[in-house]
């Protein structure tokens, strides 16, 4: 009978003991992520040096935490200690060398030690794995273009520019690109600006070079050429001081690509996303909830990236529907990231985001985005 208790007296040991490590292990956590949220608040008040030292506390607790490690980096390169900020960046991708953050950033440190040949290889390295981060590509098109390769500059340019319509107007102004100013490449970039620019209802020359701080003869230039293709239409009207020019989009191309609509005369305005899209983003919304319903996981998926993804529909959803895009961005990540639990688990309120998304389709109402600083 001894040797029997003494047996369960051990087993009552260990159930402690396991909690106790458990106990320690959730303390751990907890305190590494206070650490490293500590450190982000020190960088977004530009306090690098406190943001280091609460990164590396975070890290003698937990050497493997790769987001301390990026955050580290990127403090030490806005202290311009370029070396450093790469040698941490190194130490995350030991962790994780598929880190897609890691190598760009890695490549802006070579890109600021002017080593182009450094830069591209980690920029090359990020678009691999994640094909779709605008970001990775226009600063690959920068450093292609700064070595002198321009024709594989302008490329990687144009696939920026695929996935976020906002790189066109950063690179018109970016003096990265000033020696393929001249290229007939960068000259469609141009126009795309200034079509762009009179979509969002920027009709007159004058606005269109204070909105995108390009050159008035370069603006001039790609409204002729616009002109000229039919892309665009030239009007005059009349003023107290004489005639005023301004260009709009033809018909036929305004309800393709959809237009910005001056709805008073206090100047608010909407900005109405192609007709055929919002189509076609209905479609993908029916078959969402079907595939909700049925809890068909993969296919959830699936529509939930054509929604939110930029080199789909995400673009034009961010201007319909600002807060359920990121809502369904959400969604998505937690979906892939929990699995078929989670979608049984949120089904009613899956369905009820699409509902709304589809509702206010059906109804001809858009969400407004929030005023933005």
């Amino acid at each position: 009978m001894g040797r029997l208790f003494g047996r369960d007296s051990k087993r009552k040991d260990r159930v402690p003991s396991e909690e106790r490590v458990e106990s320690d292990y959730n303390e751990s956590d907890f305190q590494k992520q206070d650490l490293y949220n500590k450190g982000i608040n020190d960088m977004s008040n530009e306090k690098f040096l406190d943001a280091i030292r609460s990164f590396d506390l975070a890290l003698r607790i937990d050497p493997q935490f790769v987001d301390a490690w990026i955050k580290r980096g990127y403090a030490h390169f806005h202290l311009d200690e370029y070396t450093v900020a790469i040698a941490s960046y190194d130490k995350a991708l030991e962790v994780d060398v598929n880190n897609a953050e890691a190598w760009n950033l890695k490549g802006l440190a070579y890109y600021k030690m002017k080593n182009y040949d450094k830069a591209i290889e980690c920029s090359e390295k990020s678009v691999d794995i994640n094909p779709n981060e605008g970001m990775s590509w226009y600063n690959k098109a920068c450093y292609l273009t700064l070595s002198g390769r321009i024709d594989d500059g302008l490329d990687a340019l144009k696939r920026s520019i695929e996935i976020d319509i906002q790189n066109a107007r950063k690179a018109v102004r970016d003096r990265d690109f000033e020696n393929a100013r001249a290229e007939e490449g960068f000259r469609r970039i141009i126009e795309v600006v200034v079509l762009e620019s009179i979509r969002q209802g920027y009709d007159y020359v004058g606005k269109i070079v204070w909105v995108t701080a390009i050159d008035r003869t370069e603006v001039e230039d790609a409204l002729m050429r616009l002109a000229m293709k039919g892309l665009v239409i030239k009007h005059e009207r009349r003023t107290f001081t004489g005639k005023e020019e301004y260009y709009e989009l033809p018909k036929e191309i305004a309800n393709k690509v959809g237009v910005t609509k001056k709805s008073s005369f206090f100047g608010t305005k909407e900005v109405s996303a192609p007709v055929q899209q919002l189509k076609d983003i209905k479609e993908i919304l029916t078959k969402a909830k079907d595939s909700v319903e049925k809890g068909d996981l993969a296919n959830t998926l699936e529509h939930f990236d054509e929604l939110v993804s930029p080199t789909k529909h995400g673009n034009a959803m961010i201007e319909q529907f600002f807060d359920e895009h990121r809502d369904l961005r959400l969604y998505k990540i937690r979906l892939q990231d929990r699995g078929q639990e989670y979608l049984n688990a949120h089904k009613s309120d899956l369905i009820d985001l699409i509902t709304r998304i589809d509702h206010a389709l059906g109804s001809g109402v858009t969400s407004k985005p929030p005023a933005k600083d």
